[in-house]
């Protein structure tokens, strides 16, 4: 199965470090970020894990659950979740599924045979309320994810959704935004009270409107 933005995700039963799990009960009316670790013990899941830990509230902030999944089992994650408390200086504040009959994994498309035919690559999938998938982002196993970045896409997502905006390259929080093309001048004005900048037709700059 190939998940594409604006599927619905696929929901699953399985268990997990915090009990067993209906994912879309789980995730209720808020916005999901599952990722997906190769393997338990491994060094660069281990730094990741304690980031996001340690990023959690920034998360909650946005209205955002996180969760991980591995091929491993439960009391693995268990284990392993001292070794990252340990190196990382953070608890790990969140579940990890276990998937050892690689289930989930299958569901969600996160084994990559030419990587890998057993372990997950480095899946990220944002889930909105609606249970659509707005994100996905694949690494390879050798390479650590920037977590902060899928703060900063969050972000945009959150704020495109409630305004006629987009967000440039680089763009963070606070910074001035797009007025989307589908927009005349006229309603431009009405929209965005700030003002707007136009450089071009369709290249259009405001302040960002929530602020």
């Amino acid at each position: 199965m190939v998940l594409q933005l604006g599927d619905v995700v696929p929901n699953f039963t399985a268990d997990t470090t915090e009990g067993r799990i209906d994912f879309h009960d789980w995730a209720g009316d808020d916005w999901v970020v599952l990722f997906s670790h190769p393997k338990d013990f491994t060094p660069v899941c281990t730094t990741e894990l304690g980031e996001v830990a340690r990023l959690k509230d920034d998360f909650a902030q946005r209205g955002v659950k996180v969760i991980a999944l591995s091929v491993d089992g439960v009391e693995d994650h268990r284990r392993w979740t001292g070794d990252i408390a340990e190196t990382q200086g953070h608890v790990v504040n969140y579940p990890l599924i276990a998937d050892p009959d690689r289930i989930v994994a299958t569901l969600y498309g996160m084994i990559h045979p030419n990587a890998s035919t057993t372990l997950t690559v480095r899946s990220v999938f944002v889930i909105d309320p609606g249970k659509k998938l707005r994100l996905t982002i694949t690494y390879p196993a050798s390479t650590g994810r920037n977590f902060e970045e899928i703060l900063r896409v969050i972000d945009s997502l959150q704020l495109t959704d409630g305004f006629s905006v987009a967000t440039p390259v680089n763009w963070v929080w606070g910074q001035d935004v797009i007025v989307v093309p589908s927009l005349s001048d006229e309603e431009a004005v009405q929209k965005f009270p700030k003002g707007f900048k136009r450089l071009k037709p369709y290249l259009r700059i405001t302040p960002q409107p929530d602020l």
